[in-house]
C-alpha cells in the first residue's frame, strides 16, 4: 500500500483526502491509450503549485480524470524500470507532462510514470531541493531560455508575481544571467527578500494593474509575466523596441486586453512558455541550467518544507496568496532529503 492523496471529483463536489492507496489506484487510466508507465519512482519529495491548490479544491480545469492523485512535481529514486533511460536507485525528477492533472503525479509515496519525460535529478541539489524549485523553478528558467533565445541579453527586465515561487526564481535567474531585475509585487512586506534575491528595484503591481495606452514609456527589454491580465497588457506597452515579454501564468487573469502597437511599431514579442508539454531535450537543458546557475541557498531561502500531511491546508494559503516562495513538500515519511 501507499501513503498519499486522492482527489475525487462527483455531483456533491471534490472529495479530498490522504488514504491507502493499492497498486490499482495508481495505474493510468486504461482509456488514456497514450499513457506509458514504464518505470516506478519511490517518491521523496514534491511541490505544492498553484495548479496543485487548485486541484485540491476540484478545479475541473486541473483534475482531469477522477479519482486523481495530485501533484505536478515528482522528485525521487527509481524503483523498478523496463525503460532503457533509468536503472534501480537513479534519482530522477518529473515537471507536468500530465501529472497531477490526466496523470497521477507525485503526492504519494510511489509514482508510475513514463520515463521517457524523466530528467535525471541534478547532483548539486538534494530531492527537497528539486522539489522546491519544482514547476515554478523550472518555468522561470524555460522563460530565461526564451528571453535569450530571441536575443534579450541584457538590460532591464521586469517580474511580475515577484513574491510567488515562479518569479522568486526569475529574479535569482534573471540576475545570475546578468540582467538588471525589477520585480512588481502586491505584497510590499517582501521587498527586501526580493531585493536579497537580487532585484535591483521593487514597484507596486498596482503601477501595472492599471488603464493602459497603447504605447509607453520603453521601459523594458524583456518582461517575465506571472500575472497576466492588465498588469500584462500595460508592460506590454512599455517595452523597448525588439524586446520580448514572455507569458508564464494567468494569477490576475488569464484575459489580455491590448492592441498590436507594440508589436507593430515597436517589434515587441510576445512569446509563449508552457512547462507541461515542453520536450524532453528542452527540459535536460533547463535543467542543465539550473544546475550551474542557482545556488543551492538561495533554493532554500525561497521554499518551505511541509511534510505530506499539511499538503491540503497549505493549499488554501496557496489560493489565498500567503505563501511567499515555494512550498517543498516531504512526501516519504522522515526525508530530509
Amino acid at each position: 500500500m501507499t501513503r498519499g492523496w486522492q482527489i475525487t471529483l462527483d455531483e456533491s463536489g471534490p472529495h479530498v483526502a490522504l488514504r491507502d492507496l493499492d497498486d490499482t489506484a495508481l495505474r493510468p487510466d486504461p482509456d488514456d491509450r497514450d499513457a506509458v508507465a514504464d518505470v516506478e519512482v519511490a517518491v521523496t519529495c514534491s511541490g505544492l503549485n498553484y495548479k496543485d491548490a487548485l486541484a485540491f479544491a476540484g478545479n475541473p480545469g486541473v483534475v482531469r480524470r477522477s479519482p486523481l492523485v495530485p501533484g505536478i512535481d515528482v522528485v525521487g529514486v527509481v524503483a523498478a524500470s523496463s525503460s532503457p533511460r533509468w536503472a534501480v536507485g537513479d534519482r530522477v525528477l518529473l515537471n507536468g507532462a500530465g501529472a497531477g492533472e490526466t496523470r497521477h503525479g507525485g503526492l504519494a509515496e510511489r509514482a508510475l510514470l513514463d520515463g521517457g519525460t524523466l530528467v535525471a535529478t541534478p547532483a548539486v541539489f538534494t530531492d527537497l531541493q528539486a522539489a522546491g524549485i519544482g514547476t515554478a523553478g523550472f518555468t522561470a528558467m524555460l522563460a530565461v531560455l526564451a528571453l535569450q533565445q530571441h536575443g534579450v541579453i541584457r538590460g532591464d527586465v521586469l517580474v511580475t508575481g515577484a513574491s510567488g515561487g515562479l518569479g522568486s526564481f526569475a529574479i535569482a535567474l534573471l540576475a545570475r544571467a546578468g540582467f538588471t531585475v525589477t520585480a512588481a509585487t502586491g505584497r510590499p512586506e517582501n521587498d527586501s527578500r526580493l531585493r536579497e534575491l537580487g532585484a535591483t528595484s521593487v514597484i507596486d503591481r498596482a503601477e501595472l494593474d492599471r488603464p493602459s495606452r497603447a504605447l509607453e514609456s520603453q521601459r523594458w527589454a524583456g518582461v517575465v509575466d506571472a500575472v497576466g491580465g492588465q498588469p500584462l497588457a500595460t508592460a506590454l506597452a512599455q517595452v523597448q523596441p525588439f524586446g520580448a515579454a514572455v507569458a508564464c501564468g494567468n494569477a490576475a487573469s488569464p484575459a489580455l486586453a491590448t492592441t498590436v502597437m507594440p508589436f507593430i511599431l515597436r517589434g515587441v514579442a510576445l512569446l509563449g512558455v508552457n512547462s507541461s508539454l515542453t520536450g524532453l531535450h528542452l527540459r535536460e537543458l533547463a535543467w542543465k541550467r539550473l544546475a550551474r546557475d542557482l545556488d543551492p541557498a538561495i533554493v532554500d531561502a525561497i521554499a518551505q518544507p511541509i511534510d505530506l500531511d499539511e499538503a491540503a491546508d497549505r493549499a488554501v494559503d496557496v489560493l489565498a496568496g500567503r505563501v511567499p516562495g515555494r512550498l517543498a513538500v516531504r512526501v516519504a515519511a522522515g526525508s530530509a532529503a
